[in-house]
């Protein structure tokens, strides 16, 4: 692979991993509800899925998957009801107005304390469901194996041993789409101040559980 390759992959990689989708969305809804360091889970279990699938696809599966549509199929659709119910989940996401927070004693003697609007945010995951949450609407999309098997080809160069290349752009991939996910994830914690109150936090998560929807949709459609 020459430099000039790699700076190729780079570019592409940099446009394709900026796209939203619903990694970007989960990672910017979940700092924007529970802040960066819940979504730095969320990170964790997308990267985590994305990277089990491109080496699945460096090892053939994605030429199976095109070899046996009704195995992709059932991927696809399977991906797709879970973004769906996880769009429905969103939706009926339970929210609290910070002004509906009972005063206490330091509201008449001191300031409050830190984490007085904590009423205000939804109940969090637990950890290991967060990564979880992440992992799972990663590896929904099976595309993402279609996807590597198509794309990273184009940068080997035959010629080379292949597995040293194939290292270069899954690193290349993870540092990006990483550094995309922090984007999003700071821009979900800026939203964070405007969802303190319940009709902005009810409009915000029918807002995203209306795009996970439209994402499930958009994956059931689709053919090719």
């Amino acid at each position: 692979m020459t430099l000039s390759t790699w700076w190729l992959f780079l570019a592409m990689t940099f446009v394709v991993s900026a796209t939203p989708g619903p990694n970007m969305l989960l990672v910017m809804s979940t700092s924007a509800r529970h802040g960066v360091r819940a979504a730095v889970l969320a990170m964790a279990g997308c990267m985590t899925a994305l990277l089990i699938m491109m080496s699945l696809s460096a090892a053939g599966l994605g030429a199976l998957l095109q070899s046996f549509p009704a195995v992709f199929d059932a991927l696809r659709l399977t991906g797709a009801a879970y973004l769906a119910w996880l769009g429905i989940q969103c939706w009926r996401s339970p929210v609290q107005d910070a002004t509906d927070a009972p005063p206490t004693a330091a509201t008449h003697s001191g300031p409050a304390p830190a984490n007085a609007n904590a009423k205000a945010q939804p109940p969090m995951l637990a950890p290991g469901g967060v990564y979880r949450q992440g992992f799972l609407v990663a590896a929904s999309n099976p595309k993402a194996i279609l996807f590597a098997a198509a794309f990273f080809p184009q940068f080997i160069a035959p010629e080379l041993p292949k597995l040293p290349q194939f290292a270069i752009l899954l690193t290349t991939f993870t540092v990006v789409e990483v550094a995309w996910y922090f984007v999003y994830a700071i821009s979900g914690q800026r939203l964070s101040v405007y969802l303190q109150r319940a009709h902005v936090m009810r409009a915000f998560n029918r807002l995203t559980g209306g795009v996970f929807v439209g994402f499930a949709g958009l994956m059931a459609m689709a053919r090719d």
